[in-house]
């Protein structure tokens, strides 16, 4: 017997009546059905549930087929967008630095239309504008499109304002000049436009 204390002692062993009543209660193991055995009716039964449940297993199955082909549909269409993306940005860095020799050939070809410069510059002027035309229509393709400046409404979006006057020909807050040409590449303003603001 134990005074309640664990001294090391063995306890008093489980009666055999207990362990027999307790064994007794456990579920029996489940039955082996024959089913060729079963009455119609029950074959029904069962042919009918394992019907279903073959039906329900297809139906996750067809599920899981579905969201897997719409993850993989997702990927793609990420892994497109992105290679979009990358390319447009390397094609933006490129235009960046291409719209200085833009505008300087732009800036040659008004000094060269001024009056006084003899007709000896005008070969040179139009191989000039040849030049401007074939590097901006390049430019073009790719989706570079000038903001309108000259007359637009200011636009803090699209224009940097580097100056006021007053102004008859222009009303308040419209843009009289530009001393620098805006660029659009597709929706995305990579340049703004610096202006001179009618106050």
């Amino acid at each position: 017997m134990t005074n309640g204390h664990n001294n090391g002692e063995l306890t008093d062993p489980i009666p055999e009546e207990e362990l027999t009543q307790s064994d007794s209660e456990s579920p029996p193991p489940e039955a082996i059905i024959d089913f060729d055995a079963l009455p119609p009716d029950e074959q029904v039964v069962i042919l009918r549930r394992d019907l279903d449940e073959a039906r329900d297993e297809l139906g996750q199955s067809r599920e899981q087929v579905q969201r897997v082909h719409a993850d993989l549909a997702n990927f793609r269409k990420r892994t497109e967008e992105e290679s979009i993306t990358m390319r447009q940005d390397a094609n933006r860095r490129l235009i960046m630095n291409l719209l200085p020799v833009i505008d300087e050939l732009e800036l040659a070809i008004n000094h060269l239309s001024e009056p006084g410069n003899g007709d000896a510059a005008d070969s040179w002027m139009e191989g000039v504008k040849l030049i401007h035309r074939k590097a901006y229509g390049i430019l073009e393709a790719e989706g570079l499109s000038r903001i309108e400046a000259v007359g637009a409404q200011f636009d803090p979006l699209q224009h940097e304002a580097v100056g006021v006057v007053d102004s008859e020909e222009h009303p308040s807050g419209y843009v009289v000049e530009a001393l620098r040409n805006g660029y659009r590449l597709r929706d995305r303003v990579i340049q703004a436009a610096q202006v001179v603001v009618a106050r």
